[in-house]
């Protein structure tokens, strides 16, 4: 047993089996590996990674599994699950996961691959576990997944309780301990019991309030919508195995960037570097556009499509145009076990306040057209037109 100092968690306590898999490549990698991608170019304090994410997630995981009665061989198993639930990520975390998803047919919880060879998978059976069922449970299919993997999960409560922390934004408090006191297990899985309604509110509550401020910040869509077209513009000239650059950290991806052979590439990495940014040219909600039309087309593909007609439209070079269309959140859930009926029910069904939240997420949703600052009228008028974007009015025009 080894205590580590957690400034969310204060103690956190790693276990033998813990313990081994910390050194291993596959975690240690995490250490390069920014947690919010490029929050950092707003909230300067957000430099924290997916590996101090990690051993938070494992804390909290090992406590749920000890509120629980799960016995050693499952305690090890989930709270082996939570520390590696976050090697698949590519570099910058989500910012890569389009690349990802599309270009190799999976996401970051798709790690079977990387726990079932190499250090990690001895590691593991050295223990006694098998990796394919630490992969169930970190991508969903396992009885224990929604310890990890669901709307109420260990990973949320520490990666809002962390982002909060280091972004200095005050909206991500979660009462995690209340929330695990609050979990139940049944035989399908882990639930919510009725007594913890109020804690589970307070917690998509946060969530809420966090996507705008934080994980949806216009500047870190920016940045990220530059970063795909300088990654795109690479592949397209230098003809790397996407899977290979994924595997990568965040420096040596963006240092290849840098010195990439495509000058797009490295054009907007320098612009990245120094926090040369482009603008927002349009930035509208779904009652502005036609919502079904946009939503088919957000793959990286598409949006570039899109920019090239509109850069085409203003009479623009393409690379100087970007279109981030995010796809429509999905809707926060969670069963619940009520006592009096012996049931389980939806949360929504006990919370009215989980409606209302939801649709608060629908109308978070932005369509952004990015581009240079002194191409933002032509770039906006264009976009309208191509997209059949409803004009804004004088008061929704944004500022610089």
């Amino acid at each position: 047993m080894k205590i580590i100092k957690d400034p969310v968690h204060g103690d956190v306590e790693v276990g033998e089996t813990a313990l081994a898999l910390l050194d291993s490549p596959a975690l240690q990698r995490l250490r390069h590996i920014r947690q919010l991608g490029f929050a950092h170019l707003v909230y300067p304090g957000a430099n924290h990674t997916r590996f101090e994410h990690s051993l938070g997630t494992m804390h909290l995981a090992a406590v749920l599994c000890r509120h629980l009665g799960l016995d050693a061989g499952e305690s090890d198993l989930v709270t082996a699950a939570a520390l590696l639930h976050d090697i698949g990520h590519g570099p910058f975390s989500h910012v890569t996961e389009a690349f990802m998803v599309e270009m190799m047919g999976k996401g970051h919880q798709d790690a079977g691959d990387l726990l079932g060879e190499g250090e990690t998978a001895g590691i593991l059976e050295d223990r006694g576990l098998d990796p394919a069922e630490v992969a169930a449970v970190i991508n969903g299919t396992h009885r224990y997944a929604g310890v990890i993997h669901g709307d109420l999960d260990v990973d949320r409560m520490d990666y809002l309780l962390r982002d909060a922390h280091y972004t200095g934004v005050p909206y991500g408090l979660v009462d995690a301990g209340r929330l695990i006191r609050a979990t139940a297990g049944t035989e399908y899985g882990v639930a919510l019991d009725a007594s913890g309604i109020n804690a589970a509110e307070s917690l998509l509550i946060a969530r809420t309030l966090m996507r705008p401020v934080v994980y949806y910040h216009h500047v870190s869509r920016i940045a990220t919508s530059m970063f795909h077209l300088a990654l795109l513009s690479h592949l397209e000239e230098s003809r790397e195995s996407v899977g290979a650059l994924m595997r990568m950290d965040d420096a040596a991806l963006f240092t290849r960037l840098l010195a990439s052979p495509d000058e797009t590439a490295r054009d907007l990495a320098r612009r990245l570097y120094e926090r040369r940014l482009y603008k927002r040219a349009v930035y509208v909600g779904r009652g502005q556009v036609n919502a079904a039309a946009v939503q088919a087309r957000t793959s990286l593909a598409e949006s570039r499509q899109i920019a090239r007609e509109v850069a085409e439209a203003a009479g623009v070079g393409e690379e100087t145009v970007l279109v981030d269309i995010p796809p429509f959140p999905t809707d926060m859930s969670m069963e619940v076990r009520v006592r009096e009926k012996n049931a389980l029910v939806g949360l929504e069904q006990v919370s009215p306040l989980l409606t209302t939240l939801n649709e608060t997420r629908r109308e978070q949703w932005r369509l952004g057209v990015y581009t240079l600052p002194d191409q933002r009228e032509t770039v906006e008028a264009a976009a309208i037109e191509v997209l059949h974007i409803k004009k804004p009015t004088q008061q929704d025009r944004l500022p610089v």
